[in-house]
């Protein structure tokens, strides 16, 4: 089922932008923009179903914390992730005293929010599952949101390339080789192993080995949130 998301901010511009953004990333869809504090009620009235907010702070009728106030006073549980340019300790202490989930500063790149969403989704994932958790799986449920944002490329990577090897692992429905991630990208199997090295190392992608009959195993990788 698609995570349904309100893109709410006063700049109608960055809404789009943000909503655009959310768009791009598999599994979520923008139910909703809203450029005020009663807007952004207003849709939580409305909208069929909705399962993620992304609060902006600074609206002009009300702050974004008084909103998702509100919206617990309401009985309305849809999380929250904080898109604010407010980076004052206080804020951000107040966002997660209201339970706001996770917290982005702006100015962002897409990769920074992809990187909240991704974290997000696999919290979803984990929670759909039900039933008790021993202390490893509370662990992990507390740690998902926690996922890395997007590393700086080293010197000689080119972003390109690295959104090419990304999107094929993630579009994939098990495992990929490096010769399939060649094949599906178009560079050279060297080129698409140094990059799936990359993202294990920086806990984007895991490694996973599949045994033949005989000889070395084949090094096949997986993104992250789908293992």
């Amino acid at each position: 089922m698609m995570i349904e998301v309100l893109v709410v901010d006063d700049d109608t511009r960055v809404a789009r932008v943000n909503a655009a953004y959310v768009e791009k990333v598999p599994g979520f869809h923008v139910a909703g923009e809203a450029h005020t504090a009663a807007e952004a009620l207003s849709q939580l009235e409305t909208l069929p179903r909705l399962d993620l907010v992304l609060m902006d702070h600074y609206l002009p009728d009300e702050t974004g914390l008084a909103v998702v106030q509100e919206m617990r006073r309401r009985g309305h549980q849809a999380d929250v992730i904080m898109v604010t340019a407010a980076r004052d300790v206080t804020t951000v202490q107040a966002a997660m005293r209201h339970g706001a989930l996770q917290y982005l500063v702006k100015p962002f790149a897409f990769a920074g929010l992809r990187a909240k969403l991704e974290a997000y989704a696999e919290l979803r994932r984990t929670l759909d599952g039900g039933g008790e958790a021993e202390q490893a799986e509370v662990d992990r449920i507390f740690g998902a949101l926690s996922a890395p944002s997007e590393p700086d490329l080293p010197k000689g990577h080119s972003p390109t390339t690295a959104e090419l090897v990304r999107q094929s692992l993630m579009n994939a429905d098990g495992p990929l080789s490096a010769q399939e991630i060649a094949e599906r990208t178009g560079v050279s199997r060297q080129t698409a192993q140094r990059y799936l090295k990359l993202l294990e190392r920086t806990g984007r992608a895991r490694l996973t080995l599949k045994y033949g009959d005989a000889g070395r195993p084949e090094h096949r990788y997986v993104w992250a949130t789908r293992a």
